[in-house]
């Protein structure tokens, strides 16, 4: 274990205080019928606190803040979605915050060896499309979840990670290129072109067009970093030609979207406040009267505007908390995406995978708050960690996890005898 003792005793004690604080919140302004309410959402909180701290020790890492960051947004999240409408505990929501912190761990078991993840490629790229393939064969716009039994599940959700591992790549992968045509590319970067091209066409299928930036992202950090890794013989006028491209593309398909999509990109929400308008709206009218420091938990009227718990989550923080509390929760996703990217990850692969993950991230959740705040047209994707939904949470977590496997060393350096030469360090982390 690597842990610094005074460093992790003080990150218990602040994550403690910070979910502490908002109890006492509860108690002073909320809106409860009997004490035991408060008590029993105070307790599941502050085991579930207790219970990561103690479980992560059972990991080697060079580092926790990202698990600290991990259990502070969730157990905010489970804060949150217990208050809305009244107090109360939301036992679904804690389950998935559960799933979430053990599907963390897992990923972060299994994405620590970037070499074993190259060698099996082949089996992500395997499992992205027997998911577009149940995509399209078992959803459809009108209905974009499977049911199994009792639970409901979003597959698109499930790409997330997987495509994030596909366009992750290594130094030594992109100085494999091959002569096609009059051109050198690279295979791999072909077929993760390809898998793009797949994930947009199926979504534009399902008419699921606000997942689609996320997934752009993804694609867009990759190229980036497989075309620009360091030393790479690469034209600046081919990566202009690229972005030219790329905008073009986006032209073409706003001018050429559907006619409920245009509607979106078009509507007066003012003017049709009862019809598209009638979300955004609302929870412009929510964040106002919420203010600051908001109305008080369980005292919203937002609660009754469909899907308050996950589209238009912000806004419904906004209302009961205020905006205070809703910059917070933002900041505090910030930090998580930032973290990575300021610590340098321990390979190339890592490095991109992080990249990605980052990006999806920061973009998902701006497409929930702007939309909500009627800057750009409401797509009605969630906010990482805060929205409900058990697809959302779950792949949260797989990616937290990816996040602390590309910053937690797992190889020693190899030991350097008289016959040997010193390895270089890029061809260590290689």
């Amino acid at each position: 274990m690597y842990a610094n003792p005074v460093a992790y005793i003080f990150s218990c004690l602040f994550v403690l205080i910070a979910h502490s604080a908002m109890l006492v919140n509860i108690w002073f302004n909320g809106n409860y019928s009997e004490t035991k309410d408060i008590a029993v959402l105070g307790a599941a909180v502050i085991i579930l606190d207790i219970a990561y701290f103690v479980i992560i020790l059972f990991f080697k890492q060079s580092s926790y803040v990202l698990d600290f960051l991990l259990i502070l947004v969730l157990n905010m999240s489970m804060i949150f979605q217990s208050c809305f409408g009244k107090v109360g505990f939301d036992k679904k929501h804690f389950i998935t915050c559960i799933v979430c912190l053990a599907a963390c761990k897992g990923s972060y078991i299994l994405c620590k060896n970037h070499k074993l993840l190259q060698k099996n490629k082949k089996f992500i790229y395997a499992a992205i499309g027997v998911i577009l393939l149940i995509m399209l064969l078992f959803t459809n716009a009108e209905n974009m979840w499977l049911e199994i039994g009792p639970l409901s599940i979003q597959p698109s959700e499930f790409l997330k990670p997987l495509f994030v591992l596909a366009c992750a790549t290594s130094i030594a992968d992109q100085q494999h290129k091959h002569k096609v045509l009059m051109f050198n590319v690279v295979y791999d970067n072909l077929v993760v072109f390809g898998i793009m091209a797949a994930i947009c066409l199926v979504q534009v299928k399902s008419h699921d067009y606000g997942s689609l930036p996320t997934f752009v992202s993804i694609y867009a950090v990759g190229f980036l970093l497989r075309i620009c890794y360091p030393k790479a013989k690469f034209s600046k006028k081919k990566l202009i030609a690229g972005i030219i491209a790329g905008i073009v593309c986006l032209c073409i398909a706003l001018k050429y979207a559907p006619d409920y999509v245009q509607h979106r990109l078009h509507v007066d929400i003012w003017s049709d406040k009862t019809g598209d308008g009638y979300q955004q709206s609302q929870a412009l009218i929510a964040i106002a009267n919420g203010g600051w420091f908001g109305v008080g938990p369980g005292k919203g009227f937002l609660v009754n505007v469909f899907a308050h718990e996950n589209d238009i989550v912000f806004a419904t923080v906004s209302e009961e908390w205020g905006l205070f509390f809703s910059l917070m929760m933002i900041l505090t996703i910030i930090v998580i995406t930032a973290v990575p990217l300021i610590n340098p990850a321990r390979s190339y692969y890592h490095g991109t995978m992080s990249a990605c993950i980052s990006a999806a991230f920061i973009v998902q959740m701006a497409l929930n708050i702007f939309g909500s705040c009627n800057l750009i047209p409401f797509t009605g994707v969630t906010v990482p960690f805060i929205s409900e939904g058990g697809s959302s949470l779950m792949v949260c977590g797989i990616m937290v996890g990816m996040l602390i496997a590309a910053q937690s060393p797992v190889f020693k350096e190899p030991k350097q005898t008289k016959q040997e030469e010193p390895v270089p360090a890029w061809r260590w982390q290689e």
